[in-house]
This record gives structure tokens, sequence and C-alpha cells, in this order.
């Protein structure tokens, strides 16, 4: 049952953690705007586009950005109780100090949900206009997937090759198709010169098709100078754009996830990287939580601005542990799950000790 006290420290969690981010969303957005302006007014983006673009751009960035903004607000205000000795008052009224912790696990609660709820399914829909945009205006010429060399393995018996592959134009360049048979031999090989998507007829145009059967040691060549057929893959699938795991759902993600395991895709890490980095999100605002209050619920001689240089640099460390961990996970063999667990058990420890200190 919620008491005074409960709900006058979730009254101001709630009231701060909004203010923070009514703050410095348009900050954020006004000092992108500030280091982009000049590409979009020299690539002449439509203010529609623009528009839009800050929409996604504040639920992306927003979204990662949350348990910092939980952190820093939690520091401010608590910092303002301390000072105020309303900390000391509260504990010498007779209430413990986990008892005094209470309010501010429900309101990470909160704010926990939130994160689970953008990043499962919210976020990832604004991540593909906020891409898009990115890769069209902000990093024109730059290659947004591997384009050359291309080989997939659809299933345990087909696999496909292109030499090279134009997404804009949708069309491969020197392609090839094997399927084998159960024991692992041979069935039959369809090559092209080149494979397009006809999106008008939802149909693959091969143009110098040939197919070459073997049947009974004997082997059988069909060629035409062009042939339309269906296949069971995409032509997305040939070479998915590289932040296709950020634009995918929690279902989506899961089922992406293991199609591509099942192809033997080598980037594997980096999509399994980016699920268990939504789970560790929601966790990151509890952590965040009791670091915050063991930093900001002892009155300091330095007062609140001690504590939120503190605060700054904790978070500042705390990112850079999720980056270096995350860049050995996407680029060597290291464990996506450990690049997520190990940040979140070295802050753990730390939010405990310093839980512990400021009880004493």
């Amino acid at each position: 049952m919620f008491t005074i006290l409960d709900r006058y420290i979730l009254k101001r969690y709630l009231i701060t953690f909004l203010g923070m981010l009514l703050l410095f969303v348009p900050i954020g957005i006004m000092a992108n705007l500030a280091e982009k302006i000049g590409k979009i007014i020299d690539n002449e983006a439509p203010l529609a586009e623009v528009i839009v673009f800050y929409g996604n751009f504040t639920l992306v960035i927003g979204n990662l950005l949350l348990p910092i903004f939980l952190f820093l607000s939690i520091i401010f205000f608590t910092s303002k109780l301390a000072s105020n000795t309303e900390i000391v008052a509260i504990l010498s009224s007779g209430v413990s100090f986990w008892r005094f912790l209470r309010p501010y696990f429900v309101g990470a609660t909160l704010v926990a949900i939130l994160i689970f709820m953008m990043g499962m399914f919210i976020v990832p829909h604004a991540s593909i206009g906020f891409n898009e945009f990115e890769y069209k205006y902000f990093k024109k010429g730059k290659r947004d997937r591997v384009t050359e060399n291309i080989f997939n393995q659809l299933n345990e018996n087909d696999y496909i090759y292109v030499s090279s592959f134009d997404p804009n134009r949708q069309i491969g360049y020197n392609f090839t198709y094997e399927h084998f048979d159960t024991i692992g031999k041979l069935d039959y090989k369809i090559s092209a010169s080149n494979i397009r998507w006809i999106e008008d007829d939802s149909i693959y145009r091969l143009t110098n098709y040939e197919k070459r059967e073997i049947r009974n040691e004997t082997e059988f060549i069909n060629s035409k100078r062009r042939l339309d057929t269906v296949f069971s893959f995409k032509i997305d699938d040939l070479t998915p754009v590289s932040y296709v795991a950020e634009t995918k759902n929690l279902f989506e993600l899961n089922d992406f996830i293991d199609d591509q395991r099942r192809k033997g895709a080598s980037n594997i890490n980096a999509y399994v990287l980016v699920k268990y980095k939504r789970w560790a999100l929601p966790i990151a605002a509890f952590i965040l939580t009791v670091i915050a209050v063991a930093v900001s619920s002892v009155k300091r001689r330095g007062g609140m601005g001690l504590n939120l240089a503190f605060g700054i640099g904790v978070a500042f460390v705390y990112i850079f542990f999720d980056k270096v961990f995350g860049t050995l996970a996407e680029q060597s063999g290291f464990s996506p799950l450990l690049a997520v667990v190990i940040p979140n058990l070295i802050f753990g420890v730390f939010a405990v000790y310093m839980l512990m200190k400021a009880k004493r």
C-alpha cells in the first residue's frame, strides 16, 4: 500500500525524469541539426522527410539514453532531498533505508516497462526511417550492406551466390543456384548472367539462363535467353542491410536470428547482440537507480554539483564499457551474451557496494 512518503518520492521521481527528457531531447535534436544542417541543405532533403527523421531520431536515440536520463534525474532530485535534510528526517522517523528505496524501485519498474515496450515494438519501426534517411542524405555514397561476392545458404540443401548486387535496381550479377540431395550430392545447378526482381509481377527474371541436371551419371543441360520464374527466397535475402536487426520487433528478430543461424551467416553475433541489448536496457534502469540513490542520498559538502559530476562520470564509464564489449562481440568471436552481461555485472556489483556504504 502506498503511503504519503511513497507518493511524494514517486511523484518527484517521475516529474524530474519527465523534465529531464523534455530538457535534453530537444537539445539533442538541435545539436544533431546544427551538425547535419549543411548536408540537409546540400542534398536538398524535403522538409517533410526531415521532420519525420527527427521524430524517429527522438525515439531511437531517446530509448538508448532513457537509463542515463533516469540516472541523472534521480541524482538531481535525491540530492535536493538530502540538501534539505529531508532524507535525514525520513530515516529518523523510523523508516528503514530499504523501505525508503521502495518508491524508487516502483519508479524504476515503470521506466523499465517503458524501455522494454519501446525497444521491442516501437523503436524498431522508427529505426527503418531513421537509418534510411541517414544513408540517403548523411552517408551518401556509403554502402549499407555487403554487395560483392555474396554467398547464402537458404536451407540444408540449397545455396545461392552472386558476384555483385545492386540494391537500388534489385539485380544480382553472375547468379548461381545449387541444389543438393539428401546425401549431399549435387542434384542440379542453375546459373545466369544476372537475376532481377520484377516487383510488378512478383517474379525473378534470369538472363542467359542455364540449368544443369545430373540423372544416373548423365548430365542434362537446358538453356534459355531469358526465363521468368519464382524462388523461395526474397531478393533482399541476398544481402540484408547492416542495420536489419534494429528494424525488427521482438518476434521478428527471434525468427530472423534463427533463419540467419540456419543459413550460417558470418555476422550472426551482431544480430544476437542487438537482441540481448534490448533485454539488458530495462535491467540497467534498476542498476543505475540503485547507484544514483546511493550516491545522492548522503549530504556532501560539494552538494548537488558534486553528485551530478560523479553521476555523469559513471554514465560515461557505463557507455564506454558497453561500446567496448559490443565491438568485441561484433568483430570477434566474443560471446554477445557476455558482452551484455559483463558491463551490467560490473555495475551491479558496484551498485551493491555503494548501497551498503550509503546505508551505513
